[in-house]
């Protein structure tokens, strides 16, 4: 009863205490930022670092979006630095008459300043965090410096964790205009400073298409081998959904790419533009921008699209005869094999979320679901050979979700009428809350026993898969419901699949995939996390999959043990035993329970690897290449990344 007791007293209140207006907490300048960071930019991970060079990309491209500049170059250096430069107009250096100071300094140190509100402001449509983006950055970079080019002078200031060092100060004349931020960020914030190419390149490429004509180049000069990019697309979204396509070895239903664009004329001036094209795949690919921000969540854009393509096939198809009366296409239907680019562009946007992922704009989705439904409906007027087309393709997605719907129905009955839903293959473990417990997919029957004898059985259950799983890439989804290498895992972790997926209901914490260090059993990861992606995106969203990661080599000398995870420690170890007695692990069944716990499953001494979704689109595209039915861009994929690959072991 002492703890209860000492819980007591401690929630009692002193009546010595006070509490008063000087208990009030006042963070001064950028302090707020630095001490909550997660509120302005999302999270301190790799996300949250490139969030840092999105939002000076983000200002850039609003000198872009209001006619002042052509041309943005974005630099990784060494040490991980960033410079962003743009021939925009130079962010204003006279003295701003309320603050005292110079504009700039206020943009850079105060929150909530900048050129983007209200009547009168420097910009009509803008995608910056209104005022905040450049000033939170400044307050999460160890150093941030700003020069500025006004056509007759160049100037130049320098902060340190969002505190000024020196005041603007003028370096020489210049005819140029434009501004160059260069900023290191904050290794007191943020986990890693390590940016990726990849990432940053895709972030690049999209405001390159929603801006056409725009040039923006990109360098990564962090190594002796420069890499870099330069983006330029005078065709816009169009050649956006092109790239899309091609990309990804999509076969079009139709040659052109349809293109709807609109002005509404109200307060807002929106401005609306839409690409789309449908291709023989199953997957829909929609991506909406607000202001040229990717909104990752949708919003009021997204629905008035949605609604207006769903409505438009179910009134031409009855009006053609696709459809009989009682008939009725669901949106999904309408939209499989469809990729898609929306483009609203507006004053005062109004983003949900500090990092803007979705659009809450009420009047927008009025205004493209009246704009798509007349432009869409007059488009297939005109060309019945591509309605025709589109609206076959959707008759079938009906017919195939008709036949997914009475699968799903009969494994829900299975699932019920049986004694227990459980896998019997599953050794399941003893403790009930699942915040505690983790279960590992095993490739194979043997490496399964192992992992069982081997597992701490209170908390670790084990799930051995057996022959080769499906592709679910490649097939539709009446195919994957009852199929009996998935369904096991399905049963087992509990959350349902697809729009069924509740992961309220998942029965463990970790979900560990466990497969040989070989090519086979990237094979089976592969399979494992596409069926994951696809159907239970939110598990990995979440933070709940991982990857084991068994080791490639024992090293030994007498009683003396090293396990090896690459061959560089195979030859550090080898060296430091002097010894050649080394065995190569070819699979997980070649140990014995004991080696597997040390080496892979013992929480104190394994190696895991958390399965993060750090750009979904990047990853959905990564997917696509690598598991679907095209080989030509699988290929290319694999010719250029085969260079970046390191430690290959085949």
């Amino acid at each position: 009863m002492g703890n209860i007791e000492n819980s007591a007293s401690a929630t009692s209140i002193d009546k010595d205490q006070s509490y008063g207006a000087n208990d009030i907490q006042v963070l001064e300048g950028l302090e707020a930022v630095r001490k909550r960071p997660g509120m302005y930019i999302g999270s301190t991970s790799q996300t949250g670092l490139h969030h840092l060079v999105y939002e000076i990309l983000d200002n850039a491209i609003d000198e872009a979006m209001a006619g002042f500049c052509t041309e943005i170059s974005v630099e990784v250096l060494p040490e991980n630095i960033i410079r962003v430069t743009d021939n925009g107009r130079g962010i204003p250096v006279g003295i701003q008459e309320k603050m005292g100071i110079p504009a700039v300094t206020v943009v850079f140190t105060v929150l909530h300043a900048g050129g983007k509100f209200g009547e009168g402001g420097g910009y009509k449509m803008a995608g910056g965090l209104h005022g905040v983006g450049a000033s939170v950055v400044n307050a999460l970079s160890e150093w941030l410096e700003v020069e500025v080019y006004d056509g007759s002078d160049r100037y130049m200031q320098r902060f340190e964790r969002g505190n000024t060092v020196c005041e603007l100060k003028k370096l020489g004349e210049t005819d140029k205009t434009g501004t160059v931020i260069t900023f290191k960020a904050d290794c007191e914030i943020f986990e890693t400073l390590e940016y990726d190419y990849d990432i940053l390149l895709n972030r690049i490429r999209e405001q390159a298409f929603l801006n056409a004509g725009l040039l923006i180049k990109f360098f990564d000069k962090r190594t002796d081998a420069l890499k870099e990019d330069s983006l330029q697309y005078e065709g816009g979204i169009v050649s956006f959904v092109e790239y899309i396509n091609k990309r990804r070895g999509y076969e079009p239903l139709h040659e052109n790419v349809m293109y709807f664009s609109a002005v509404a004329d109200d307060a807002h001036e929106t401005i609306m533009e839409v690409a789309m094209q449908y291709n023989s795949e199953y997957k829909e690919n929609l991506v909406s921008f607000a202001n040229d921000i990717r909104t990752v969540v949708g919003g009021t854009h997204e629905s008035g699209f949605k609604s207006a393509l769903t409505r438009v096939f179910n009134e031409y198809g009855k009006k053609y005869g696709f459809l009989k009366e009682n008939d009725k296409l669901s949106g999904e239907d309408t939209r499989e094999g469809l990729v898609a680019i929306i483009s609203i562009k507006m004053k005062e946007a109004q983003f949900e979320g500090q990092t803007k992922g979705k659009l809450g704009n009420s009047e927008v989705r009025g205004f493209v679901d009246s704009q798509m439904n007349s432009k869409l409906m007059t488009y297939f007027e005109e060309n019945p050979s591509v309605a025709k087309a589109v609206l076959e393709k959707s008759l079938m997605a009906a017919r195939v979700r008709e036949a997914a719907r009475k699968a799903r129905d009969l494994t829900r009955r299975k699932s019920v009428l049986e004694s227990s839903s459980l896998p019997g293959k599953l050794a399941d473990c003893s403790e009930r809350n699942s915040n505690l417990t983790e279960i590992y997919i095993v490739e194979g029957d043997s490496a399964g026993g192992s992992a069982k004898s081997g597992r701490d059985s209170r908390y670790q259950a084990i799930l051995p898969l057996w022959g080769k799983m499906l592709n679910v890439e490649k097939a539709r989804i009446d195919k994957i419901y009852g199929n009996e290498k998935l369904m096991p895992v399905v049963s087992a972790l509990g959350t349902g699949m697809g729009e069924d997926f509740d992961l309220s209901r998942l029965r463990y914490d970790k979900v560990m995939i466990m497969a040989d260090a070989d090519v086979d059993g990237s094979h089976i990861r592969t399979l494992l996390l596409t069926f994951f992606f696809r159907y239970m995106r939110p598990l990995i969203e979440a933070g709940h999959v991982y990857l084991a990661q068994p080791p490639l080599f024992r090293v030994s000398k007498g009683k003396k043990i090293r396990y090896a995870y690459s061959p560089e420690e195979r030859d550090r170890y080898q060296a430091e035993l002097d010894t050649k007695d080394i065995q190569r692990y070819k699979g997980l069944g070649e140990m014995d329970p004991d080696q597997l716990w040390e080496t892979t499953m013992n929480p104190e001494s394994r190696t895991i690897l958390k399965v993060e979704l750090a750009d979904a689109m990047s990853a959905d595209e990564t997917f696509t290449i690598l598991m679907g039915s095209k080989v030509e861009p699988r290929k290319e994929f694999i010719e250029k990344n085969a260079l970046y690959v390191k430690n290959l072991d085949i």
